[in-house]
């Protein structure tokens, strides 16, 4: 144990974990009472699966809505397959746990934040240990954005501080 205990590492993966759990529990059992999920993923994740003209529409971003209408939700150990209907056209998706950035269900106002410092700490060994932090959210319901055609995609701004 030459680098020391990777909590940072540790709870990033325990709380990917969680969000599997919960969603293989909608998939098992659909969703319960009021809730419903924003889920804001790196688009430019190489494991990200998704229609060319999304990716073109959210070239870094993307916020779907686990609400009202969803199919083919599947967990797997890496992520997460679901169809979302984007202007009465329904498209595949596959989210990898590892492009999460938030996780929100507004109706018990719990949510989680993933922050991926890779990108700022590149080439320093020291901080690799600390890649990933989380920050448990609890604030008011994040504001809409509706696309043209049906799919909702959502600004998460009021989250972010």
């Amino acid at each position: 144990m030459a680098r020391g205990i990777d909590y940072g590492g540790m709870m990033h993966r325990a709380m990917q974990r969680l969000i599997a759990d919960v969603l293989q529990a909608v998939a098992d059992e659909g969703l319960p009472g009021d809730h419903h999920f924003f889920i804001t993923f790196d688009t430019r994740d190489s494991d990200v699966e998704m229609a060319d003209w999304l990716r073109e529409r959210y070239p870094e971003e993307m916020t779907i809505v686990i609400q009202h209408w969803f199919e083919n939700l599947t967990i797997t150990p890496e992520g997460f397959h679901i169809t979302l209907n984007f202007g009465n056209s329904p498209e595949p998706l596959y989210v990898p746990f590892d492009a999460l950035r938030t996780f929100v269900d507004p109706s018990v106002e719990f949510g989680l934040r993933f922050e991926n410092h890779e990108e700022d700490d590149e080439g320093d060994e020291d901080d690799l240990d600390d890649e990933s932090a989380l920050d448990v959210e609890d604030d008011d319901e994040p504001t809409e954005e509706r696309p043209k055609g049906g799919a909702e995609v959502v600004s998460l701004d009021k989250w972010r501080k």
